[in-house]
């Protein structure tokens, strides 16, 4: 027999007064309630009604019982009320991870808007280029760059990276500002040192760009490589050479004059950008929340749209 139901309706029983009106509070019929108040009795081994044709009483036993019946009835309903809040309102650790460059100028500056949507949630977050196991390590989700050929992942798309070719300008004054593809050749190009697990691992320079001809091929001789993006735009500021970096890191460098972007009649590499989290993982209100507000604020719909708006 189910208890916890038997006791429900053992209360119901008294606080109607009848077992017909219980019957009829929650639409069972009098046989069925009676059939569960019998089998309650019989499992306590005690009676707790004293019932006639025209009134019923409680026994000694039966009022302290259903004292001990409304106490525990209500802490069950407590329990399940907690039960639901925590499947409709964003609680919890939440373990993201995202890439450096995307992390630091995009994401970090967002992330006080959705702490403040969503003050229950505490975050853990991983800034990192290095590629995470989300089950592993224990991450609800990661904003990846590149493809995504995992089948234990759904990828939310994002809007693309946009990359670049710049320069400073007293490395341009110096140098020479390149006008085709062929005049990479004679400047120092700085390369960007790509984790052995990235799909981009090339054992040589090269970068892709197209023009009015097709795709073009630029491969040079890296005066210097490193793995990380800032320590590259770091190096082009200093006037060290040629750099080709995501354009939503060099934005303000673009704008002041610190940097002076090249090829710009040349269209320039796109890289895919996802939201992914495990296909198996029981979407909680914490991992809805998060990847309805990137979603929201860099998804590849909202990119088109702001594209569309300065044609």
């Amino acid at each position: 027999m189910d208890i916890f139901r038997a006791m429900d309706l053992f209360v119901r029983i008294v606080d109607k007064g009848s077992l017909t009106a219980a019957a009829a509070d929650c639409d069972l019929s009098p046989t069925m309630v009676g059939n569960h108040l019998h089998a309650l009795e019989n499992r306590l081994g005690a009676r707790l009604l004293n019932r006639t044709t025209r009134r019923q009483n409680l026994t000694d036993f039966g009022k302290s019982y259903y004292q001990r019946c409304v106490e525990i009835l209500e802490l069950v309903r407590g329990a399940e009320a907690l039960a639901l809040e925590a499947q409709s309102v964003p609680k919890g650790l939440l373990r993201i991870t995202a890439p450096v460059t995307f992390g630091t100028e995009q994401l970090m500056p967002a992330i006080a808007d959705y702490a403040a949507r969503y003050p229950k949630v505490e975050l853990d977050i991983v800034i990192t280029d290095t590629v995470v196991d989300l089950a592993e390590d224990g991450f609800e989700a990661a904003i990846r760059i590149g493809n995504v050929r995992d089948a234990d992942l759904v990828a939310r798309p994002l809007a693309p990276y946009q990359l670049i070719l710049c320069a400073a300008p007293q490395y341009l004054a110096e140098r020479g500002r390149p006008q085709r593809p062929e005049d990479f050749s004679r400047h120092d190009c700085l390369a960007y040192n790509f984790s052995s697990r990235s799909e981009w691992r090339s054992t040589e320079a090269v970068w892709r760009i197209a023009g009015p001809g097709g795709r073009i091929t630029i491969p040079f001789a890296p005066r210097l490589r490193i793995d990380s993006a800032e320590g590259l735009r770091r190096a082009a500021l200093a006037g060290m050479g040629i750099v080709m970096l995501p354009e939503i890191m060099l934005s303000n460098d673009l704008q002041a004059g610190h940097l002076v972007r090249l090829l710009p009649d040349y269209d320039h590499p796109i890289r895919p950008l996802n939201l992914v989290y495990l296909s198996d993982r029981r979407m909680l209100p914490k991992l809805r929340s998060f990847v309805d507000f990137v979603v929201e604020r860099f998804g590849a719909e909202r990119r088109s749209v702001d594209h569309s708006s300065r044609v």
